[in-house]
């Protein structure tokens, strides 16, 4: 089949968006290719197509599991046999999983990074039959990038192993980004592919305002539709859709501390429609698929252009007319310069966190490598009475970025079950209720490995086939763990930690001073560009974002606040060039003086340009010179 007809076959559309086919063409070809594609640009066709064109298996490294799952669950409903692997999984299940992905005929297989330097992995490559690398949000693999991941660098060490060309995929880099990206990829010729990034249906709209929630709730009313409105911490969220609400406009809010179940209902009712505001932290829309979203709304000034653009661009995807909106007063200016001391805390204080995670996880000196530890970051400030709960988080994410450990956030834990029970003895064993048997038996008869290790279980599925609700399955679970007869632990959210190589001891903790530097002065490039992007006031919007990210050719786009108001500014200049040469053909003669009482009449409806318009006319001969 051509790569028209697979995708006709199995996503349903009769044609590729901009860009797609030539990614597609080059990765078939067997060439290594980059493209960065804007957020909404359909970036998952571009390997998935090929995929299914050819035999082997796929391999796509990415670090969002959320997004992982959705694309996993997505190709299954089309009948496609994919798999993910990610944090949150115990050392039986990786192992269970990579032999299904090397013997069981799948044609995808999503990983976390930081599974690819893992023994086990490495162990099962020779055998996985990988024909085709997917870099993922590939952006992550660059130190000049805005969110470097070290477990990303070893996708280029992998290429040793695995002859297969490499697709990365990006929203969002600067050329010096893209540049690092195909270089640490090694790629065996740089091929960029990249769309414009132009959105002629996205107005960028900056207003300046005291009156925050003022400004909000003018577009929330003045604007139809869904919308998204970032803030930058969750108290903030909760308090401005409570604003939003007091003032009849339908909205929650969203962010990492809500339930698993609070979050996903949010979500759902957003999509459909029932909640029209989203108040939200950036936790919220990655990989949502709502294509009329009217408005996203910043009510805080990002840190980055590259968060900024990509947030922007959820808005109106369906291509009719949207908004995205920043509202911004000096408050912010002074808050980016305060999140700069809190995002790079000493780095005496950062040794002093490593080593306190372990003392809080008993781990002595040289051990601990490979551990994974569900870690409560609330908990562990309070155990060693640390105040700075913000310096202690990116302190954490900094050790992760010099390669001592993992830090992955707000991951699943799902339901496992191991029955404890020999197989044999299991018929004798006296249970008080009927029920606990039926769950038994169909949980033995769906997960062959429950007797020697923990496994996963798909709690919609297994009570579906008891005729039970999901509850009633979780308390025949938990009444069946009282009676010892299986280990249960059930379904959770957590941030999980995964050590990389045994406890050094005070002084040995390498925390590379060049490398705090380096990202301290591109934390610092990209706020500044956010401030002149907040600032700045005669340079179309959308340029500035085009520009930033290297986009050589481009134009005003007529649309946002900047060209509306030189529009607007040139509207009242016609007027006022027309006004000046009837007011002086009138008498053929005048003076400044006269002239003066007429044009620079505050609120008058003339340009403040007047006098410039005025020298303009007589240097082309339209009018005469005036008298003195």
């Amino acid at each position: 089949m051509t790569a028209l007809e697979v995708l006709k076959k199995y996503w349903g559309y009769d044609s590729f968006r901009p860009m797609q086919e030539k990614v597609i063409s080059a990765t078939l070809e067997g060439r290594d290719v980059l493209a960065i594609l804007p957020t909404g640009g359909g970036k998952s066709i571009c390997f998935q197509v090929p995929a299914m064109m050819t035999d082997g298996l796929t391999l796509v490294v990415t670090p969002l599991v959320a997004l992982m799952k959705d694309q996993v669950q997505n190709l299954t409903d089309r009948g496609i046999r994919a798999m993910a692997i990610h944090a949150g999984m115990n050392r039986s299940e990786v192992d269970l999983a990579f032999n299904n992905a090397a013997y069981g005929d799948y044609k995808f297989l999503y990983l976390s990074p930081e599974r690819l330097s893992t023994r086990l992995f490495q162990s099962y490559v020779p055998v996985l039959g990988i024909s085709r690398i997917v870099v993922d949000e590939a952006h992550c693999i660059s130190q000049w990038g805005y969110d470097f991941r070290p477990d990303y660098l070893n996708i280029g060490q992998l290429r040793s192993s695995i002859d297969a060309p490499v697709i990365a995929l990006t929203a969002t880099a600067t050329p010096e980004v893209a540049d690092d990206i195909m270089e640490k990829l090694r790629f065996k010729e740089k091929l960029l592919i990249k769309s414009g990034f132009e959105r002629p249906n996205l107005s960028y709209i900056v207003r300046k305002a005291e009156d925050k929630n003022g400004q909000l709730l003018n577009i929330c009313k003045g604007v139809p539709g869904s919308g998204i409105v970032y803030c930058r911490n969750r108290i903030r969220c909760e308090e401005v859709s409570a604003m939003l609400s007091a003032e009849g406009v339908e909205s929650s809010f969203y962010h990492a501390g809500l339930g698993t179940q609070a979050r996903a209902e949010r979500q759902e009712a957003w999509k459909r429609g029932k909640i029209r505001v989203m108040v939200c932290t950036n936790a919220f829309g990655m990989g949502i698929d709502k294509a009329d979203v009217r408005f996203v709304v910043h009510y805080d000034i990002p840190e980055s252009p590259e968060a900024y653009f990509q947030e922007a661009g959820r808005a109106g995807r369906d291509g009719k007319r949207s908004y995205a909106v920043l509202i911004w007063n000096g408050t912010d200016t002074r808050r980016l310069s305060q999140i700069r001391e809190v995002t790079f805390p000493s780095l005496e204080f950062i040794e002093d966190i490593y080593h306190k995670v372990h003392i809080f996880f008993e781990i002595p000196y040289d051990a601990g490598e490979g551990r994974q530890l569900k870690f409560n970051l609330d908990e562990f400030c309070k155990h060693f009475g640390l105040k700075d709960r913000s310096g202690v988080f990116h302190a954490m994410k900094y050790l992760e970025q010099c390669g001592h450990w993992t830090y992955s956030e707000d991951i699943e834990i799902e339901t496992r079950v191991k029955i404890k029970v020999d197989r044999n003895a299991l018929y004798y064993t006296d249970l008080p209720e009927e029920s606990m048997l039926l769950v038994l038996e169909t949980l033995m008869r769906n997960y062959s490995g429950i007797f020697s290790f923990a496994v996963r279980i798909d709690e919609d599925y297994i009570s579906s086939k008891c005729g039970m609700t999901v509850p009633q399955f979780r308390q025949t679970l938990y009444r069946l763990s009282l009676e010892h007869v299986i280990s249960y632990i059930p379904n959770d959210r957590a941030d999980v930690i995964f050590l990389k190589h045994p406890r050094l001891r005070p002084g040995n903790v390498n925390l590379q001073p060049e490398k705090y530097a380096m990202l301290r002065d591109c934390w610092d490039r990209r706020a500044e560009a956010m401030k002149a992007y907040a600032s700045q006031t005669d340079k179309c919007r959308s340029r500035f974002m085009l520009e930033y990210f290297g986009q050589e050719k481009t134009s005003d786009c007529g649309t946002c606040d900047v060209c509306r108001l030189k529009g607007e500014d040139e509207r009242l200049r016609d007027i006022t060039r027309s006004g000046l040469i009837a007011t002086i053909s009138k008498t053929g003669t005048y003076t400044l003086e006269g002239l003066k009482a007429v044009f620079d009449v505050p609120g008058a409806g003339w340009s403040p340009d007047w006098v410039e318009l005025l020298r303009e006319l007589i240097d082309d001969g339209t009018v005469p010179p005036y008298r003195h």
